[in-house]
């Protein structure tokens, strides 16, 4: 395969995972992209704004693209997990605009460098500090699919939407009932499985 055509097949399935992640928020109201679904706080709006900061650290910063527009939680003095809730004051329009941008401008690295340019990821251990775009891309595509699965888990539990996106749910085809069913059938199962 080509240098370009493997760079587009990276590319392409990086946008589709951020585009799977995005339509995790359709139709929800600000509460529900904001609320806490898991002990450690996971939430919608938090992964959107946690993966702003995984593009510009790995597409930004790597290779010394730099992004022009201050980024909040890009302080020293930051609180821990800074980057994976939403303040009050920072809106939906906000965090899921400043992603867009943030994808822009990974985008812009990816079309100015070859797969083999080198990147330097300096809270890496030794030796896997020294990469390269072709490397980066393919942890920027586990690293936003293993967040658009957690925004897979949180949709369903707010209300019930799952999928790749509206028009492929990527399910088995089952009502209400079939799927009441199925999910009994399965907490029989654990409850009689033996004991490790």
């Amino acid at each position: 395969m080509a240098e370009a055509d493997l760079k587009a097949d990276l590319h392409r399935y990086l946008r589709e995972a951020r585009a799977a992640l995005l339509w995790k928020l359709d139709g929800l109201p600000e509460r529900d992209i904001r609320r806490p679904l898991t002990p450690t706080g996971t939430n919608l709006l938090g992964l959107v704004k946690h993966l702003i900061t995984v593009e510009l650290l790995y597409l930004s910063h790597v290779f010394g693209e730099p992004f022009d527009e201050p980024v909040a939680w890009f302080r020293p003095d930051a609180e821990p997990n800074a980057d994976l809730w939403a303040t009050a004051d920072e809106s939906r329009e906000y965090i899921v605009g400043l992603y867009r941008r943030a994808c822009e401008h990974s985008d812009g690295t990816i079309a100015a460098l070859p797969l083999d340019a080198a990147g330097h990821v300096e809270w890496f251990a030794e030796p896997d500090r020294q990469t390269t775009l072709h490397g980066i891309l393919l942890h920027m595509i586990a690293e936003t699919n293993r967040h658009a699965g957690h925004a897979d888990v949180v949709r369903e539990l707010i209300d019930g939407a799952v999928g790749l996106h509206e028009d492929v749910p990527m399910m088995a085809s089952g009502d209400p009932e079939w799927w009441a069913d199925y999910r009994n059938r399965l907490e029989l199962i654990a409850a009689g499985a033996a004991p490790s």
